[in-house]
């Protein structure tokens, strides 16, 4: 193998991937926009490239300077509620412009490709945990904009022999666990940032939004994977192209859920803090209980997570928060 083109390197998990990537020994460059990514969460001895990803004569520069020989893609707009106002915008800057990446990369002779993906392709399960082989059926358009990625990349792969794998997220969590790079997004959306935060004093509350579940306490369930086990499937499934795996997509989870209390309980034990909590009512099109099934991932990839239990995750978060309480503005 030669070199692995990573789009999105500058964003929270891509960071994150690129910081194993070169662990591993491998050649990495990384492309990104820097429109939510951060240049200080790249290692300054990776090459870096500012630009868009539909820049074909960019990409094209790119892949044939590096000998670019894979890419991971996780260059993309990733909040739901957004994409239901503009859902236009999600439409262009994930999909099409995906499109036109992949385009250039087959013209380049680039044959593998690793997808960021995400659970929102399947909606509002209907078995619970779920399998690779559910149904899919987004309900925001950040969900369909992603499952049109993987549809359009079956048909690429027949016409070009493109080969790729899809890994969809179920919640990603955590940050490194020297603390040197973490979660950093604005808005900030994600449920373990927004507790830790709030043990910091810089929200007064987090909101739980519903306490009515089915469930053992109340509050949603959801399956968190650490952001470093994310990493390294994604790295996994690099060489499982490289060694001749089809095209397929594959569930990153764990297979086991906590309830947004659980979390709550656990970020107080780790930080020793005062968090407080306002409840209130559910928000509509969330579902009780999100969990995967990653039997495929764990057989074919040998992929074992090693950093996802809840407190793992979030004592590794609150390094993160602790040193670089404003991110990566004011944070180094």
């Amino acid at each position: 193998m030669n070199t692995v083109l990573v789009t999105g390197g500058a964003g929270y998990i891509g960071s994150h991937t690129v910081k194993v990537l070169v662990e591993k020994g491998m050649d990495v460059v990384v492309l990104d926009s820097l429109v939510t990514g951060h240049r200080k969460a790249v290692p300054p001895h990776v090459t870096f490239y500012q630009g868009d990803i539909a820049d074909t004569d960019l990409v094209t520069s790119i892949v044939n300077q590096h000998a670019v020989d894979a890419v991971i893609h996780f260059a993309a707009r990733s909040l739901v509620g957004e994409s239901v106002v503009k859902p236009d915008l999600y439409f262009y800057e994930n999909t099409a412009k995906t499109i036109r990446l992949f385009s250039t990369l087959v013209e380049q002779g680039v044959k593998k490709v690793v997808i960021s993906s995400t659970a929102a392709v399947y909606g509002i399960p209907q078995d619970i945990p779920i399998l690779e082989g559910a149904p899919t059926s987004p309900i925001n358009p950040y969900g369909l904009s992603k499952l049109m990625i993987e549809q359009a990349m079956y048909w690429l792969d027949h016409a070009y022999g493109l080969r790729w794998v899809a890994l969809r997220y179920f919640n990603a969590a955590g940050a490194s666990l020297d603390g040197s790079i973490g979660e950093d997004h604005a808005p900030e959306t994600h449920l373990i940032p927004l507790v830790l935060q709030t043990a910091l004093g810089q929200r007064p509350a987090v909101q739980i939004f519903g306490t009515d579940y089915g469930t053992p306490d109340g509050t949603c369930i959801r399956d968190y994977v650490h952001v470093l086990d994310l990493a390294e499937a994604h790295y996994l499934a690099v060489k499982a192209l490289d060694a001749g795996l089809q095209s397929r997509s594959f569930n990153v989870g764990t297979g086991h859920g906590y309830s947004v209390r659980e979390v709550i309980e656990t970020a107080r034990r780790v930080t020793e803090k005062q968090i407080n909590t306002v409840e209130t009512d559910r928000r509509a099109g969330d579902p009780a209980v999100l969990v995967a099934r990653v039997d495929d991932i764990k057989q074919m990839l040998g992929w074992q997570p090693r950093y996802s239990d809840l407190e793992t995750m979030i004592a590794s978060a609150w390094k993160w928060h602790a040193k670089h309480p404003n991110g990566y503005i004011r944070g180094f």
